[in-house]
């Protein structure tokens, strides 16, 4: 019975191993194009940034999964003038229910710690650049 705790115990070490590495790779560290936000550093991304654009999203949301592209590309030609952050709805509950989000993705563009604007669904990228350009002047 031993030599089976043994295996189990060594079997599950090497599963919280691979959920821990799994999630790491998410992450991405602070100097990243898009960062990861969450419930708890939502309000400090905001407000830390004059401009800021968070892209609320779910793993399993197609149209997600196809604004994560335009989201990555605008966050490299907007550099140095707008920050880029993306919450998990699925993870983060309390900043989806503050903003009445109901459906995804929604992006929420906020300018000197404020909410200013949001924008449901998938938008194509010229039309963002565009918003995110107004913002700007």
């Amino acid at each position: 019975m031993d030599e089976i705790e043994e295996i189990r115990q060594r079997e599950l070490n090497k599963l919280y191993a691979q959920i821990s590495s799994m999630k790491s790779e998410n992450i991405k560290p602070e100097n990243a194009k898009v960062q990861k936000i969450t419930d708890w550093n939502f309000e400090e991304f905001i407000g830390k940034n004059r401009l800021a654009v968070v892209d609320c999203y779910a793993t399993w949301c197609g149209p997600c999964r196809m604004l994560s592209p335009i989201i990555e590309e605008l966050s490299k030609e907007f550099a140095g003038k707008i920050s880029f952050g993306k919450l998990d709805v699925d993870d983060n509950t309390n900043v989806p229910a503050r903003f009445g989000i109901t459906s995804i993705p929604t992006i929420l563009i906020s300018k000197n710690g404020k909410v200013v604007d949001r924008l449901v669904g998938l938008v194509p990228k010229s039309q963002l650049k565009r918003i995110l350009e107004s913002y700007l002047q």
